[in-house]
Order: C-alpha cells, then structure tokens, then sequence
C-alpha cells in the first residue's frame, strides 16, 4: 500500500509575534516542520507533501529535496489547504496521511497506530483524538449515544453543551485517498470564510459510513505550537524525551533540569554530564567523558575519556584524553590530538596542537600547528593577523614557549626551540635553539 503524508505548514503564526515563520522556530535545535518530517520518515519512505504558504521560500529552503511542495497561496482552512494537494496525489496513493508541522512531539508510534487502525477498517477515515480537561482551543468530537463519531466542532462554533466535551480532535487524520478528493470537494465554507479539514467527519457520517478513532495515551506528544509559551513547553517535554534517552543508553546525567542535548548529539557510554551543560548541533562525544558544569559544546567532536570544565567549544576536533578548562574556548578549526592539556584562559583558534602538549593558561593560538609535546607558557599569544591578512606560526616537537612571548607570524620555531619569558619573535629559530629578548635574539644551541 502506498501511503503518503501531508504536512500542513502554510499558516502565518501571528501569535508568535515574529518575523520568521512559525514553522520554522527551533526545538532542541531543530526547526518544528524539521521534526514532523523527520518522524514520518521512520513510517514509511514515501516523500511527504508539504503544503507551504507564508514564508514558502525559506521553508523550502530549509527542507529541499526531503518534501515534494504544494502552495496554498491564500490560507482559507485546513481543508483547503489538503485541496492544493490533489494535483501531486490523486490516482498515485492509496492512503493519505495529514498531520500538522507545529507539532514536534508526536511519535512514530502514533503514526503507525493510526495507520494500522486504518488499513483494517473499510470507513473512509481514521482521527486520532485526545481526552484532557484543558482543550487549548482543539475542536471537540461528538459522539451519539452508541459512541459513535458524529461529527467535530471548532470551539470558535461549538455551544456551551459542546464545549464541556473532554474529547478533542488533535488534527491528525488518514484518509482512503480515493473517497478523500470526491469529499474534499463538498465541504462548505464556514461562516469565517474557510473550509474545515474537520467538516469530512460530517461528511462521512451523512454517507452512512464510520469514521474510526484511536485516543492517544500519552497527551503530551500532541502538544501543538501557536504561542512562544507553547514552544518552551515543547522543548521542555522534548529536553526530557531526549535526555531520558540518553541515561537508558548509559550516560549519567547529574541533574537532567538544566541539561539541555540537541536531538542530533550522540553520546558515548559512561560519559557524565554535569549541570548547565549544552550540547548543541551536530556534536558527538565518545566514551567516558566529563562534561560541565557550565560547558557549551556546539558542533563539535570529542574523543573518548576527554574532560570539558566550564568551557565553550565550537566546530572542534578533542581527540581522546584531552581536558579542557576552565574557561577554554575553542573556536572553530580547533584541533587537539590526543592527551593534550588545555588550561584556564585559553583560547584556540585554526590550530593544531599536537599529542601531549601543554597549554595551561591565558594563552592564545590562532592558525597555528604544534607538535608533540611542546609547551605554551603562559600569556603566549600567537600575533596572527597584520589588519589583513592571517599568518600561520609552526612549532616542532618538544619546543618550550616561555611565559608571555609574543609570536609574530608567519614564523617557524623548530624542534626542541625555547623562547625567554617575555619575548617578541619576529623572526625564525632553529632546532634546540634559545632565544631571548626584544625582539628575541637566538643565544646558544641547547644539546
């Protein structure tokens, strides 16, 4: 069977009060029609419609070539907006299944039980609803006295009576596609002037045939976004989903409260994260590790066995056995090899530091390449950049960087080399060479 998803996404959003469309606000560091479109891609592998309105270009954008695009050029109702669909999908599925792109939570599994309850039917359409005590402004599902599904009322239209209704419909639908065109075309424009995807309920009920519900069991996951308040809970709910998955897979986290992991980071085993940790983006932590309190790690890849202490890391590279922080910041292009030690204060920046060296505090390194072992006093600073242009600073193996040296680049400091505290150097030192001074001069050869 050929199922195809629609996912409405063509609303303005007015009351997030905002300049970007509404689908395309973050949770967990993802935009909201990225998650509906990423759940439905774990039910079945065919490409979702998304119906797209305002803000069009930058949603396509956004998603490219994981969703085939129908416009709804004027927003007149969910029905209306199922309509732009049928030129792509008519005669080319079996099944139609429409849920909404401002609704992160919802989980495959429900998608998949909805679909089930579907395919073993012969009605025309299954809903998913939702028995709560707070409506959110959901319309209600109306059942008779036998139980069955008579209609769905907006709340804008429903009476005093209706309204007490614990029942709601969560805008989660799946169609036979063959009854769902016919029936699309008779639905009656509301008095607000839009054609209610909800009003196919009637429909079907007039046609003497059943309409099947599946009740959710878990009300968060259809928790929808019309309001910045409801996105922070979203995230809320999600931040717990995510971290909850995390510590069933082995990762200790101390306090899950103020741990925030974006849903694209994986975590390796035993690794402990401390609180005020944010990990962001596409980074991935190997075994092991520690991280936190107060770090925040955005695309980035840690090794194994690694510690990050109160630091911000961003487009780096930590190799196993590396410790960073306090207070460290890696910058993107950063590159530390295995065992290296960075200290409070540091800061890197398009820099390789070779196995083991040494960085303990308040030093800078920018477009620089380190060795094995080489150590950076403290107060180092690589001068790369002359107001136009960057200059790269190489140092060789077990090269000793005394205290407060300015290095000048482009200049190379060769193996087993050491700088007085306090120098300025402008100019090349050979191999197991002192240099001292302002600017450094090279004093005697070291054996």
């Amino acid at each position: 069977m050929r199922i195809t998803p629609v996912v409405l996404a063509a609303g303005q959003g007015t009351r997030m009060k905002s300049d970007l469309p509404k689908v395309l606000h973050p949770v967990l560091g993802r935009p909201l029609v990225w998650h509906a479109i990423h759940t439905l891609k774990q039910v079945t592998d065919v490409k979702p419609v998304l119906v797209v309105g305002h803000g069009a270009e930058e949603v396509q954008k956004l998603i490219g070539e994981e969703a085939r695009f129908a416009y709804q050029e004027q927003q007149l109702g969910t029905g209306h907006a199922v309509m732009q669909t049928a030129d792509l999908l008519k005669g080319q599925t079996e099944y139609v299944l429409v849920s909404y792109a401002d609704m992160p939570l919802l989980s495959a599994e429900t998608f998949q039980q909805i679909l089930d309850t579907q395919l073993q039917n012969a009605g025309p359409l299954t809903i998913l609803t939702n028995i709560v005590d707070d409506p959110r402004g959901f319309g209600r599902v109306i059942r008779d006295a036998n139980g069955n599904v008579q209609a769905i009322v907006e709340e804008l239209h429903a009476t005093p009576e209706q309204r007490k209704t614990r029942e709601l419909n969560t805008g989660l639908y799946c169609f036979r596609a063959d009854w769902l065109w016919g029936a699309l075309e008779r639905i009656p424009l509301s008095p607000k002037g839009e054609y209610y995807l909800t009003d196919l309920v009637g429909i079907a009920v007039s046609d003497g045939l059943a309409v099947q519900t599946v009740t959710i069991t878990d009300p968060v996951e259809v928790i929808g976004i019309n309001t910045r308040v409801h996105l922070a809970e979203a995230t809320a709910r999600m931040r717990e989903r995510v971290n909850r998955h995390w510590m069933l897979a082995g990762v200790t986290i101390i306090d899950p409260q103020t741990t925030f992991i974006e849903v694209d980071v994986t975590l390796g085993q035993d690794t402990v994260i401390w609180p005020n940790t944010y990990l962001q983006g596409d980074t991935k932590v190997g075994s092991g590790c520690e991280l936190g309190p107060n770090a925040v790690i955005r695309d980035t890849q840690i090794g194994s066995h690694c510690k990050v202490f109160a630091s911000v890391l961003e487009h780096a590279l930590l190799e196993d056995h590396v410790d960073v922080g306090p207070f460290g910041h890696l910058r993107k292009g950063a590159h530390l090899a295995q065992g290296v030690h960075m200290g409070n204060f540091g800061e890197v920046k398009n820099s390789y530091l070779g196995p083991g060296t040494k960085m303990g505090h308040f030093s800078y390194l920018g477009d620089a390449t380190l060795g094995t072992d080489v150590n950076i006093g403290a107060g180092t600073i690589t001068c790369n950049y002359d107001g136009k242009s960057k200059h790269p600073t190489e140092i060789g193996d077990k090269a000793f960087i005394g205290s407060d040296t300015m290095l000048v680049a482009p200049i190379k400091i060769g193996e087993g080399a050491r700088t007085g505290a306090g120098s300025v150097v402008t100019k090349d030192i050979p191999p197991n060479t002192l240099a001292v001074g302002v600017p450094a001069r090279k004093i005697r050869k070291m054996t």
